[in-house]
């Protein structure tokens, strides 16, 4: 009687690992971007501050940074199906005790570390280290596409479904809800079990030490670290505080679910163009002319008169910016180091950017708490967003030379 082992298991099509994915990180980053939601309902019914809320949610993404390498690490030596399915059990108990959490204490660690841990083991780097190994090299960058465009078409369906639950059945009741949706991501999971995944990378073996010793001692990936700081501070500024930023001005809460999901719309289109165009244009600057195109969104925003069609255009303008980032920084990572350690070192990139991440949120709060606006923060991104503009310049899209690669 034969046995069935990892290693006579036949190998992933990539149809499969594209599907079962892309629907994973529908779920995940859908779930996630709707945490503003919850902002107004739960400062008022625990009478916190809005700096409470934002710390709270800062906390979460350092957290995912922080726990990110590690996800990474482990999904490349064990199987990112396992990973996956760890992440999806925290993150369904993260967010039933984020709905029973009636302290700050509580809240930092439902929705802080415990969600943060979640989103570390089941989103883009532990994905995109199946789909490295999968995906042909000519064909990498437009699936690093189609799976950040899964997440978008997760922010445009699931930010008006949250919204939904929390009017109709209350914010705690839809947290509950969310949680068992959560939990689709188990079964998905084993649709990515890969062979022994120490042998399905192409090319020398090469141990962690000194993966992680080429990586940091790189300029380009110093550089590329770098930018992804101010796309972290960004995008976690604007999900979280948008919906309080319009009702300060006296903006209806519903446009505020529309500006969500129109940013998750036309992030569908982004990030799967710019997936497509980086098989074709240098990554660099694609990146560049991201990073220059927000900050100069950003300018337009603020000096237009708030309406609704002002908003409605933001939103659909960020949203061709929101997350396409991710194809072409994660492909960088691949074209430079290659799919062995794919998840780990991106997952070291996306440290540096939920670093941005949590000051984003935190300072979002703090500065509001402390001048009664966001306009600081505002100001903020936009000279960020030009910093990264000019760093991701210099970086070069050429494999690093190896001659004698550890074992």
């Amino acid at each position: 009687m034969s046995t069935y082992s990892p290693a006579s298991r036949p190998p992933l099509s990539v149809q499969q690992v594209l599907l079962c994915g892309a629907m994973i990180v529908t779920l995940s980053m859908g779930i996630r971007h709707g945490f503003g939601l919850w902002l107004q309902p739960m400062t008022v019914a625990h009478g916190w501050t809005r700096e409470t809320f934002a710390l709270a949610m800062a906390v979460q993404n350092l957290a995912w940074g922080v726990a990110g390498p590690f996800s990474g690490m482990i999904a490349d030596r064990f199987g990112a199906w396992r990973v996956l399915i760890a992440g999806s059990l925290c993150y369904a108990l993260g967010l039933v005790l984020m709905a029973q959490a009636n302290t700050p204490l509580a809240l930092m660690g439902s929705t802080g570390l415990l969600i943060g841990l979640a989103q570390s083991a089941t989103t883009y780097s532990v994905i995109y280290g199946v789909i490295g190994r999968t995906v042909s090299p000519e064909r990498r960058s437009w699936a690093f596409g189609v799976a950040a465009a899964a997440g978008s078409f997760g922010q445009f369906t699931m930010v008006p479904v949250s919204n939904t639950l929390i009017s109709s059945i209350g914010w705690q009741q839809a947290l509950g809800g969310l949680a068992v949706a959560s939990l689709l991501i188990v079964p998905l999971a084993f649709g990515l079990r890969e062979r022994h995944v120490s042998t399905s990378a192409p090319g020398p073996r090469q141990s962690i030490g000194h993966a992680l010793r080429e990586a940091f001692g790189h300029r380009s990936f110093q550089l590329l670290t770098l930018g992804y700081f101010v796309c972290g501070f960004q995008l976690a500024f604007i999900g979280v505080h948008m919906p309080s930023y319009l009702k300060d001005h006296g903006m209806e809460p519903k446009l505020a679910t529309t500006a969500l999901a129109l940013v998750g719309l036309f992030n569908i289109f982004g990030t799967y163009g710019v997936g497509m165009m980086g098989q074709k244009l240098p990554k660099r600057f694609l990146l560049s002319g991201i990073y220059f195109l927000r900050a100069l969104a950003i300018l337009v925003f603020l000096q237009t008169p708030l309406s609704d069609w002002s908003v409605w255009i933001f939103a659909a303008v960020m949203g061709l910016l929101w997350l396409s980032t991710v194809p072409p920084t994660n492909a960088l990572v691949l074209q430079m180091f290659g799919p062995l350690h794919l998840s780990m070192l991106s997952g070291f990139v996306f440290f540096s950017h939920q670093v941005g991440s949590f000051m984003g949120v935190w300072l979002g709060g703090r500065l509001y708490d402390a001048t009664g606006s966001y306009d600081l923060v505002w100001q903020m991104a936009i000279g960020l967003s030009l910093m990264a503009a000019a760093v991701n310049l210099p970086i070069r899209e050429t494999a690093v030379p190896r001659t004698a690669p550890a074992a």
